[in-house]
């Protein structure tokens, strides 16, 4: 999915739109156009033409053809104008609710073609020229997976079911956006198609449900049923896929497939029975939903912990921890542009120490970091272990953007107040790094810094290991985006103008495995944090050597 490629504003799709050639012309000459009873089209200066009958249903059909299409596209012109007066006024608001902004991506990817092949039909050349120029930035196919699956990262991560999205009922938030039937077949669609039966079943099934309820669509109940019946066999529920490709069958006689799959999946039922020696059990009449069937295990063995953290469960915050966490004021060992004002420091948790700084970026600094990030805005990678090469990988959705202190001055006095607080050098630590994370976005378990087994990750740096992470949170998110470490169970809160601040390696340089950890995905919102890796050159008589391993 290329998060590089910036998405399409509301008012660029509805400029496109508005600029869209007019619906009549007028004819060439003084008087109106006429089509006559009898077959004869001229002007009124008397000099008319007998036309053959199949030139008149011709010129007949062509006229009936443009008008459908005129009120094709006067129709979805109409429903983007509709669209434009409730985001305009807060789109960044508006495109944080993930069902909006699926919907977004699914329309400007799906429907934008099928208008743009009926209107280049018969265009005019400014017409085109505006439509290419903005084509350019709309979402593809790849775009409108990705927004997909995002989904269902956050129906999993936050146990939210079909129904819930559907909706648009989510933890906290009140929003008209709902899913129509056939948006919840294509979600059901992009889960298929990638072997995903498990997510597959869910989308189908909520696309039935919503169609059985009476809501009008595209999609026919025979092709949902179809999709369903397999899904769910392909989950190992036969009695389940029996029931439904019954009912499929019922729904459409003539269906292709629908008769030799209930055959077949009735014998596969009959001998499985008979291997168990039970009887046959109708399905269970209740519909399919989120824990009918176990979710699949992927290659996160902490899946479970860390998920439950995001939702703000399993924290292991105990009253005794708790008694030992503190807040003071921190002049930076008595530096003297933290004399006069003292930053705010707050414990987060105990051991592995990691520390909250209040106040840390001014909303102005924040707005600054911000606009110049944007236009450098590129899908964020991850450093391959065994190459040292950055590349980008699944686990981590989000954009980012590097930024040099001699940029402005705004940096330059960021990185300053890092090393202040810190007592670190930054001399040698990493560009700062801005990273926007969008609805789904996310960045599973992982450490950041370098392991015995990648001993080229930061080779080329020339700085040694990543020694320390200074995190700042640059936006307030409305619902997930956590920072959580599956390790010891702590949840940092995005809050901001606030920043964390923790150590990856022990004093002898061995990284402590314990500061594995995750930015859970944002479930409503946007967030913006700016990362500075600390690495251990020119830290020696800053942060001396300890005398054993885990010193």
């Amino acid at each position: 999915m290329d998060w590089g490629k910036p998405l399409p504003t509301l008012e660029m799709v509805n400029g496109v739109l508005k600029s869209r050639p007019p619906t009549s012309r007028k004819p060439h000459g003084e008087g109106p156009l006429r089509v006559t009873v009898c077959g004869m089209i001229g002007q009124e200066s008397g000099q008319n033409e007998e036309l053959p009958v199949d030139r008149v249903l011709g010129l007949v059909l062509l006229l009936l053809d443009n008008t459908w299409r005129g009120l094709y596209i006067h129709r979805w012109a109409s429903k983007l104008d509709a669209l434009t007066q409730v985001s305009t006024s807060d789109p960044e608001g508006y495109l944080a609710h993930p069902v909006n902004a699926y919907k977004l991506m699914k329309r400007l990817n799906t429907e934008w073609p099928e208008l743009e092949s009926l209107v280049l039909q018969n265009p005019s050349d400014g017409f085109v020229a505006n439509m290419s120029v903005h084509r350019q930035y709309f979402p593809d196919a790849e775009d409108q997976t990705g927004a997909a699956k995002a989904l269902m990262r956050l129906q999993d991560t936050y146990q939210l079911d079909s129904e819930a999205f559907s909706k648009g009922k989510l933890p906290g938030v009140h929003s008209n956006a709902e899913l129509t039937v056939d948006d919840c077949f294509d979600m059901g669609k992009t889960a298929y198609n990638d072997a995903d039966y498990y997510h597959a079943v869910l989308w189908f099934q909520q696309s039935l449900k919503q169609l059985d309820g009476g809501e009008e669509a595209v999609v026919s109940k025979a092709e949902i049923l179809d999709y369903l019946s397999y899904s769910v066999y392909q989950m190992g529920d036969l009695p389940r896929a029996v029931e439904l490709t019954r009912r499929l069958v019922a729904v459409d006689p003539s269906h292709e497939r629908a008769g030799g799959n209930l055959r077949y999946f009735e014998l596969l039922l009959s001998k499985q029975l008979n291997e168990m020696n039970q009887a046959y059990q109708p399905a269970s009449e209740e519909s399919i939903q989120l824990g009918t069937y176990t979710r699949p295990k992927d290659h996160l063995p902490e899946r479970e912990a860390y998920e439950a953290l995001c939702r703000g469960e399993g924290v292991q915050m105990t009253k005794a921890r708790q008694s030992r966490l503190f807040c003071r004021y921190q002049d930076g060992n008595r530096n003297p542009r933290l004399l006069l004002k003292p930053m705010k420091e707050e414990d987060e948790w105990d051991n592995p120490h990691i520390v909250r700084y209040l106040e840390m970026l001014s909303d102005i600094e924040i707005e600054k970091i911000k606009e110049l990030a944007k236009p450098r805005l590129a899908r964020a990678t991850v450093r391959d272990p065994k190459t040292g090469v950055l590349t980008t990988a699944n686990y981590r959705v989000s954009k980012s953007a590097w930024l040099e202190g001699e940029e402005d001055v705004v940096i330059d006095r960021v990185n300053q107040r890092i090393e202040d607080i810190t007592g670190l050098t930054v001399e040698t630590a990493e560009l700062l790094q801005v990273a926007n994370y969008g609805v789904g976005g996310q960045y599973e378990p992982h450490f950041d810094f370098s392991r015995k087994d990648e001993p080229d990750a930061f080779k080329r740096l020339g700085t040694g290991n990543r020694m320390a992470t200074f995190l700042n949170y640059m936006s307030d998110v409305e619902a997930g985006g956590a920072t959580v470490f599956p390790d010891f169970g702590a949840v940092i809160w995005p809050r901001k103008g606030t920043a964390v601040f923790w150590y990856n390696l022990f004093r002898s340089g061995e990284g402590d495995y314990r500061t594995r950890h995750a930015a859970c995905p944002v479930l409503v919102g946007s967030k913006w944090v700016s990362n500075k890796w600390i690495h251990e050159r020119g830290q020696e008589f800053r942060r001396p050597c300890g005398l054993t391993e885990v010193d």
